[in-house]
C-alpha cells in the first residue's frame, strides 16, 4: 500500500481531493516502477487539485506533474533498479498517474537521469517550472540573446518560473528586469540576482500599442495575456520573447507590427513533450548554471497532507519560488 493524493469527480462534475491509500497493483502498466522521494505544486497542480477544468483528462486521477525517486523494478534496458530519475511533463498528472504519491509507474521514454550535480529534492526544487525557465533561457541563447545584447525581462518573476529564470539569468552574467505584482518580494528577487525591480502595471495596459520603447533585448513571459503583449511591445530590434504560461490569460492582443518592422522572434515553449535530448540538455544545463544556494533560498518543503493546502495557495499567487512535496514526510 502506499499514500497518494487521490482526485474524484462526482456526476455533478465536483471533484474531491484526499490522502488515500492505494495498493500498488492499481498502477498503471508501464515499464519502470518508482519508489518516489518528492514532488511539487505547480501551477497546473494546483488547477488539477482545486478542480479546475482543462488539465485532468480522466478520473480518478493522482495529479502531481512532477516527481523524482529510485527504481524499484524496470522492464526496460534503459533504467536499473536503483537508478534515480526525474520526471516532467508526458501529461503525467493529467491522462496518467502522477507524482503526488508514494509509488508511480511509468514509461521509460518519459524518464531523464537525475544528473548528478543533484539529490532528488533539489530536482524537484527546479521541477517542470525550473525546467520550463531553462528551455525559455535556451531559446533566447539561440536567437541570439546575450548578456551584451541588453537587459532582460522576466514576468510573473516572484514565482517558481519566474524565480529560476531570474537565478540562471543572472549567474550566466545578463541584467535582469523582475516584474511582479508582490512588491514585498523586492528584497528577495535581489537576493536571487534581479538587478532591477519593476510592478507589474508597468506592463498593464490591457489594449497596448503594439509598438512602443523598447527595453528588453530578451523576454522570458510566464502570464500571458496583455503582459505579454506589452512585453512584445517593448521588446529591441531582433529581440526574443520565450513565452511559456498564461497565469493572467490566454488572450494576446497585439499584431504583425513587432515581427515585421522589429524582427521580434515570439517562441512557444512547450515543456511538455521535449524529445529526450532536448529534456537532458535542459537538465544538464541547470546542473552547469543554477546556483544550489539560490536554488534553496528559493525554496520551501510540505507534506503531502499540507500540499492540497498550497494547490488552493498558489492559485491566489500566494506562493513565493517553489515548493517541493515530501512525500514520506
Amino acid at each position: 500500500m502506499f499514500k497518494a493524493i487521490y482526485l474524484t469527480r462526482d456526476e455533478e462534475k465536483n471533484v474531491s481531493a484526499e490522502i488515500t491509500d492505494l495498493d500498488e497493483a492499481d498502477l498503471p502498466e508501464h515499464n519502470v516502477a518508482i519508489d518516489v522521494e518528492y514532488s511539487t505544486i505547480n501551477y497546473k497542480d494546483g488547477l488539477a487539485i482545486m478542480g479546475k477544468p482543462g488539465v485532468v483528462r480522466s478520473y480518478p486521477m493522482i495529479p502531481g506533474i512532477d516527481l523524482a525517486g529510485t527504481v524499484s523494478s524496470s522492464e526496460s534496458s534503459d533504467y536499473n533498479v536503483g537508478d534515480q530519475i526525474v520526471l516532467n511533463g508526458w501529461e503525467v498528472g493529467e491522462s496518467h498517474w502522477g507524482g503526488l504519491a508514494q509509488k508511480s509507474r511509468l514509461s521509460s521514454d518519459w524518464l531523464v537521469p537525475l544528473p548528478d550535480a543533484f539529490t532528488t529534492q533539489q530536482a524537484m526544487a527546479i521541477g517542470t517550472a525550473g525546467y520550463t525557465s531553462m528551455l525559455c533561457v535556451l531559446a533566447l541563447e539561440e536567437h541570439g540573446v546575450t548578456p551584451d545584447s541588453g537587459p532582460v525581462l522576466v514576468t510573473g518573476a516572484s514565482g517558481g518560473v519566474g524565480s529560476t529564470a531570474v537565478a540562471i539569468l543572472a549567474k550566466l552574467g545578463f541584467e535582469v528586469v523582475a516584474s511582479t505584482g508582490r512588491p514585498e518580494e523586492s528584497d528577495y528577487l535581489t537576493d536571487i540576482g534581479a538587478s532591477e525591480i519593476i510592478d507589474r502595471n508597468e506592463l498593464g495596459e490591457e489594449n497596448p500599442r503594439p509598438l512602443q520603447a523598447t527595453r528588453w533585448a530578451g523576454v522570458v513571459d510566464a502570464v500571458g495575456s496583455h503582459t505579454l503583449a506589452n512585453a512584445i511591445a517593448q521588446t529591441n530590434q531582433n529581440g526574443c520573447v520565450a513565452a511559456c504560461g498564461l497565469a493572467q490569460g490566454a488572450d494576446l492582443t497585439t499584431s504583425v507590427m513587432p515581427f515585421i518592422l522589429r524582427g521580434v522572434t515570439l517562441v512557444g515553449v512547450n515543456s511538455v513533450y521535449e524529445p529526450f535530448a532536448r529534456r537532458k540538455l535542459a537538465w544538464d544545463r541547470m546542473a552547469a548554471d543554477l546556483d544550489p544556494d539560490k536554488l534553496e533560498q528559493m525554496t520551501q518543503v510540505v507534506s503531502l497532507e499540507e500540499s492540497i493546502n498550497v494547490a488552493d495557495q498558489i492559485l491566489q499567487g500566494k506562493v513565493r519560488g517553489r515548493v517541493v512535496v515530501d512525500v514520506n514526510g
